[in-house]
């Protein structure tokens, strides 16, 4: 049995990897975990929602069991509390200061949460874990919000995982709940160097082709270790 797990799967590139991770067919569950669970249902999905920063001390296999009456995810459970299955993990979880409210607030979401999700879905068995950074993540930056990112590449890299993979995206288009002007405004200046095809690593890209990419290497068998994946290279392994 193959399970996918899935955190940040409401914001930008989560939406669009939820529905990547539904279609590929070797998946036979995708888990959802969240704050609170998406307007969406599908045979193979299954959603958990819950206090992240306390994800540790869920009760997952009460969660999953009380969505059907009938047992039929007990085959799951039991796969998931003994080790029977294949456990793949993705996270995209992610917010801005202004959401957030503070630096300290921001570090607590894209920090502690991804950590914390990455020792729970270790916990459960897996052993490929998937991550959306940043393109200049670097632990000893003196930009904020690099070296932050940095320091959760650092972090994860101590979890032990067969595979690792931290994808670093440039800017992201696609269609948010929330208006960014700073976004907005990059985008306009930046969007020529897509159609033009030009500075593959630096030019923005599409949330559906980050998506894509961090299924794909999830699933060649052949990764194995650390592997810090460019947005150029994010690009080329899209098609």
């Amino acid at each position: 049995m193959k399970i996918a797990l899935q955190s940040g799967t409401s914001g930008l590139v989560g939406m669009q990897l939820l529905h990547q991770l539904i279609q590929t067919q070797e998946f036979d569950y995708v888990i959802s975990v969240g704050r609170r669970k998406l307007a969406l249902k599908h045979s193979k999905l299954i959603q958990l929602d819950g206090d992240l920063g306390k994800i540790d001390s869920w009760d997952w296999r009460e969660k999953i069991t009380s969505q059907t009456l009938g047992g039929e995810y007990n085959d799951l459970v039991d796969a998931l509390g003994n080790g029977k299955a294949e456990v793949y993990a993705f996270c995209s979880i992610g917010t801005t200061i202004k959401q957030a409210g503070s630096q300290d607030k921001f570090y607590q979401v894209d920090h502690d949460l991804v950590i914390g999700f990455a020792k729970w879905a270790k916990s459960l068995g897996a052993t490929r874990f998937v991550y959306i950074s940043s393109m200049g993540a670097d632990a000893n930056s003196s930009v904020f919000y690099s070296r932050l990112k940095g320091e959760v590449e650092s972090d994860l890299r101590t979890l032990g995982f067969d595979y690792l993979a931290l994808l670093r995206p440039s800017l992201l288009l696609g269609h948010r709940h929330e208006f960014r002007l700073g976004e907005e405004l990059m985008k306009i200046v930046s969007k020529p160097l897509v159609w033009l095809k030009l500075f593959k690593n630096i030019r923005p890209i599409f949330d559906h082709q980050v998506a894509r990419s961090m299924v794909k290497v999830a699933m060649e068998s052949n990764r194995k270790g650390t592997e810090i994946i460019p947005s150029g290279v994010i690009q080329d392994l899209s098609k």
